[in-house]
């Protein structure tokens, strides 16, 4: 796959550098004809929860449902000021009963982009600042249970995306699996990946790892204030899709997160490298080229507005942001060439959906020709005609009967599981916790099926909310049975590192010679080294 724009989302980069607004960016049309505004959780006729303490102050939330719901929750002082491009500074304790209803503000971040509306439907596009660090809490009892607890890191790569979206709703996991699910916003793009140690000196040494240090001081609050919401502060998983699935990747290579998480979960998206310092300061300087700026102004850009930085950030081409190995917080690159020994007992679980790309707007969905694939494949992996032939024959014997526009699409898809199943290999090698390995080919029936198993089509069932999700799953009745077993599973797997449960067949851990992989679909299936000769072929 092609790099593309201002991410290193995986091994195989693609372009976030926005999110797609809809038709439905300013409301969203629920089951049932029910509109509610999309930057807020409408509360006015829920009951609320009863207070606790955290080492912030007293909280209330609202009941949704069955779950006591916390939104909007402070975790670190806004990072403005002399707090832009610096680690989090812990929230300063509040007086009274703060009220958690309502969704926080997202980090700052471009609009606009060439991804489908079936997913971005579910972003409630609420506003963006930089008093961005919150985070949103789901819990089914505020007592002394001491359960799981299940930290997500959402998606965009480290450009776009927010924790509030609908889709992470996390009340329906909470209550039907007994876990605690914190969602999580952090800093982005330029906000929280702009390296300027290497124009601005030590005062910027912790600027090209800021959101990845926002995530860590996520980690310490729920270390330090799990208990008041019914979690074990002791037994913490991450997870993540796409670009959350990276942050996980590069946690585990952090030694600020060593402790603060005991199970990771990666959804289509494996972190191998990091950013080099040299790489970062280019960027950093293009980007203060772009402001008019002189590498010994640095300083000012502490001082400029937030709209200007992102104007400028959006105005340059191919800007490339993300975790840097600074020799201070990522001390070397996450998975290469082994899987980082600070992290070796955390068992990891990982995976990826069949048809990934079907979530990029400009992907052929429709019936195309023998002629208009070979050209796309030719452009694609950068063979001559010869070579797309030849890789065609081996898809095509060991996928069997697929269309042209899905054999596209299959073997677009393998660049992101490329990355994935290297780190698995990595992390397997170790020989110190167990990996284990999905692939989702369960395929969606919106667009007229045309969109197969794309792209984020997995976290609706991770998070047990089909209905929810129902604009990127369609309204099937066997949405549900897979959405039991797969949220049973990441729920198992985070309550003991093991996914196994009696809804599945027996799902051995991953290794490098057996390869074992749980093909979620409606028969799930245990396959060993699916695929070997394609994935071969396309990788060597």
């Amino acid at each position: 796959m092609q790099h593309t724009k201002k991410t290193l989302d995986h091994a195989a980069s693609f372009s976030r550098r926005s999110v797609l607004k809809t038709a439905l960016s300013s409301s969203l049309l629920l089951g049932g004809g029910l509109m509610l505004p999309a930057w807020a959780q409408d509360t006015r006729t829920s009951k609320p929860t009863a207070e606790i303490k955290t080492t912030g102050g007293k909280l209330r939330g609202v009941m949704q449902g069955s779950a006591n719901a916390f939104f909007g929750v402070p975790y670190a002082e806004p990072a403005v000021g002399a707090l832009r491009f610096a680690a989090p500074a812990a929230v300063k304790p509040w007086q009274g009963v703060k009220e958690a209803v309502q969704i926080g503000h997202r980090s700052p971040q471009p609009v606009g982009g060439p991804f489908i509306p079936e997913v971005f439907a579910l972003d409630r596009a609420e506003p963006m600042g930089e008093d961005c660090l919150s985070i949103n809490v789901w819990s089914p009892a505020l007592d002394q249970g001491k359960r799981p607890v299940m930290v997500w890191l959402h998606g965009g790569g480290y450009t776009s995306g927010s924790g509030g979206w609908l889709l992470y709703d996390g009340s329906r996991l909470s209550v039907n699996q007994n876990v605690v699910v914190v969602s999580v916003n952090h800093r982005l793009n330029v906000f929280g990946h702009l390296y300027l140690a290497g124009v601005g000196g030590e005062q910027y040494a912790d600027s090209g790892n800021a959101g990845m240090l926002d995530i860590i001081g996520v980690l310490q609050w729920v270390r330090d204030n799990a208990a008041a919401f019914g979690g074990d502060a002791g037994n913490v998983t991450i997870f993540g899709q796409s670009g959350g699935g990276g942050k996980v990747c590069n946690l585990m290579a952090m030694d600020g997160a060593k402790g603060l998480f005991h199970r990771a979960i990666a959804m289509s998206s494996a972190a191998l490298t990091g950013i080099k310092p040299e790489q970062a300061t280019a960027q950093a300087e293009r980007f203060l080229k772009q402001l008019g700026l002189e590498k010994s102004q640095a300083g000012k850009l502490r001082e400029l507005p937030m709209e200007q930085l992102l104007k400028a950030f959006n105005a340059v081409p191919d800007l490339i942001v993300g975790p840097v190995v600074d020799g201070k917080h990522l001390k070397r690159d996450p998975f290469t060439p082994a899987a980082p020994a600070i992290s070796k007992d955390v068992p990891l679980m990982m995976g990826s959906t069949e048809h990934e790309v079907n979530f990029f707007a400009g992907t052929p969905v429709d019936p195309i020709d023998a002629a208009t694939l070979e050209k796309l494949l030719m452009q694609s992996t950068r063979r001559d005609a010869a070579g797309v032939a030849s890789l065609l024959a081996t898809y095509k014997k060991e996928f069997g009967v697929r269309s042209n526009e899905e054999f596209n699409q299959i073997i677009g898809s393998d660049g992101f599981r490329s990355a994935i199943l290297t780190a698995a290999a990595r992390k397997a090698a170790l020989k110190a916790a167990p990996v284990y390995m999905y692939y989702f080919n369960w395929q969606s029936t919106v667009r007229e099926g045309k969109l197969r198993a794309y792209h984020c089509i997995d976290i609706p069932f991770a998070f047990d909310n089909v209905d929810v999700g129902a604009a990127m799953t369609g309204a099937g009745q066997d949405r549900y049975e897979l959405a039991s077993r797969m949220s049973t599973a990441f729920a198992n797997f985070a309550r003991t590192g093991n996914p196994n449960h009696a809804g599945l067949p027996t799902w051995p851990a991953y290794d490098d010679a057996t390869r074992a992989t749980m093909f979620m679909n409606g028969k799930p299936a245990v396959v060993n080294n699916p695929f070997p000769a394609s994935r071969k072929a396309l990788y060597g």
